[in-house]
C-alpha cells in the first residue's frame, strides 16, 4: 500500500487567488483532477508534479511531500524566536 502524498496546493492557490479551474486550465488537467489532488485522494504523475511545480516556480519537494507539511504559522514562529 502506497503512503498519502501530501501537498500545499490549496496555499499555493490561496496565495495567487486561483480557483481550481484556473490552476487546472494552467496546467491541463480537468479541475476535479486539483480536488482529488488537495484532498489526497489521488497521487500526481510525475509529468503533473513537475507542471505544477513549473507554475507556482518552486521545487516539487515544496509542493509535494511524503511525509506531513510543518504548519507554515510554526515554522514562521521558530523564526522569530
Amino acid at each position: 500500500m502506497s503512503s498519502p502524498i501530501h501537498n500545499r496546493l490549496p496555499v499555493l492557490r490561496a496565495e495567487r487567488g486561483l480557483s481550481r479551474k484556473a490552476l487546472a486550465d494552467a496546467v491541463g488537467v480537468n479541475f476535479q483532477t486539483i480536488g482529488y489532488l488537495e484532498r489526497g485522494d489521488y497521487s500526481p504523475s510525475l509529468e503533473l508534479a513537475l507542471k505544477l511545480s513549473e507554475y507556482f516556480e518552486l521545487p516539487v519537494e515544496m509542493i509535494f511531500s511524503l511525509k506531513p507539511f510543518e504548519p507554515l504559522s510554526r515554522i514562521a514562529t521558530q523564526r522569530d524566536q
